[in-house]
């Protein structure tokens, strides 16, 4: 077996459906088993997706154990030379796998590897890669010197946007969201610390690869990251988890260091995450006003697709202006970059899966300048239209099978 690939799930069957759906895109002609890890979903994920696809191995839990120790489960189990962890709320293109492994295997000293990840406007995700949080470089993200000179190889090696976002570069950390690893590195490794039961796992788990003699890269194959739109980040136990984890890696990996440094860390640790949580109630409300708004569409793809769609969005009670345009890779190579198209009018645009290959669509939403519509798509085969925070499912429309 060439890849396992293994994906958490808790509660985003939408999401981890379209997310499958990529993946066995990028699996053709490869070697490659899947795991679905269900961590006690209450929205029926295993029964709706189980039977869609029949090939993936799900693993039900009868209690939320975590990120760490769900991914072991499935790491135990699983026959693969390579390992990606992959995150649901994230869409592969067609070529992501075979670059993974095409460049693996021409480079035995890499540890773990991640990709290049897109926000849902196009725009490069600088958690990408990082730098390992020493308590210098936690320091410097702390106290804002991160975000005042991000390009600093000094201030700025939190995120290490000081490196070429469209080359491959030697990381520290690789993100736990999109993570392949190397079988050998991980059995000298060790799996992901349990101790962590969400964020962090993955910056530990680089580290300690790196301790191995391994190294760990960024290669530019693209892929969408929704960014955890499951999760409330606003909420006051995403910040606790969060900097808890972050505290957890300090006292794991820095514990020698004397109280004058390890006592100002904690208390800068745990007064950001105040901080944090504050300043994302104020953005969250701000943006539950912005999306009263609602963003006018532009639509593309099959006659169905559009028909559909249009149905859908008519029942929406904040409905902005909608555009159709017939089209698909074959016929509209260009999609929302088409010639007459102004972007500027649109704030999102609606594709349609079934006629636009997952790459194609995620070249054309990097390729967008200027104006930057954000991304979405509609799937007749599935009648279930999925946005970067929202998914409407067309009730009265049966699914097509698969």
């Amino acid at each position: 077996m060439q890849l396992s690939v293994v994906i958490v799930n808790y509660n985003v069957k939408y999401y981890l459906e379209q997310c499958l759906e990529s993946v066995l895109r990028s699996a053709s002609g490869l070697q490659v088993e899947i795991f679905v890890v269900d961590n006690l979903s209450t929205d029926g994920s295993v029964a709706y997706l189980r039977e869609r696809f029949p090939g993936v191995c799900f693993i039900e839990n009868k209690e939320n154990v975590g990120f760490a120790k769900a991914n072991n489960q499935a790491i135990r189990l699983s026959s693969g030379k390579y390992v990606l962890l992959l995150n649901p709320d994230t869409i592969v293109t067609e070529h992501t796998f075979s670059d993974f492994l095409s460049f693996m295997e021409s480079h035995p000293e890499a540890g773990a590897v991640g990709a290049y990840m897109l926000r849902t406007d196009g725009t490069f995700a600088p958690e990408s890669r990082r730098g390992l949080p020493t308590p210098f470089v936690a320091f410097c993200k702390m106290t804002g010197l991160t975000s005042l000179f991000p390009y600093s190889r000094i201030f700025g090696r939190y995120y290490m946007r000081y490196l070429n976002e469209h080359e491959v570069n030697e990381i520290e950390v690789v993100s736990g969201a999109c993570m392949l690893l190397r079988r050998e590195a991980l059995d000298k490794a060790g799996l992901l610390d349990e101790d962590f039961f969400m964020y962090g796992e993955d910056i530990d788990l680089s580290y300690r690869i790196l301790k191995c003699g391994y190294r760990n890269y960024f290669i530019p194959t693209r892929l969408l990251h929704y960014k955890g739109e499951s999760t409330e980040k606003s909420s006051y136990r995403y910040v606790y988890t969060f900097y808890q984890a972050m505290q957890l890696f300090f006292n794991k990996h820095y514990s020698h260091y004397s109280i004058l440094v390890s006592l100002p860390i904690s208390l800068a640790i745990w007064g950001h995450s105040l901080l944090a949580y504050v300043g994302n109630q104020f953005r969250h409300k701000k943006k539950a006003v912005d999306e009263v708004l609602s963003d006018n569409a532009l639509v593309i793809g099959s006659p169905r697709m559009l028909e559909e769609v249009a149905t859908l969005l008519s029942r929406q009670p904040n409905k902005g202006e909608y555009c159709f345009v017939e089209g698909s890779e074959e016929h509209l190579p260009l999609g929302h970059m088409s010639e007459g198209i102004d972007l500027s009018l649109y704030g999102i645009v609606i594709y349609d899966p079934d006629v636009y290959g997952y790459g194609h669509m995620l070249s054309l939403l990097e390729s967008s300048s200027g104006s930057r519509p954000r991304i979405a798509t509609y799937s007749v085969r599935t009648g279930v239209l999925i946005t970067e925070r929202e998914v409407y499912v067309r009730q009265d429309i049966p699914s097509a099978d698969k």
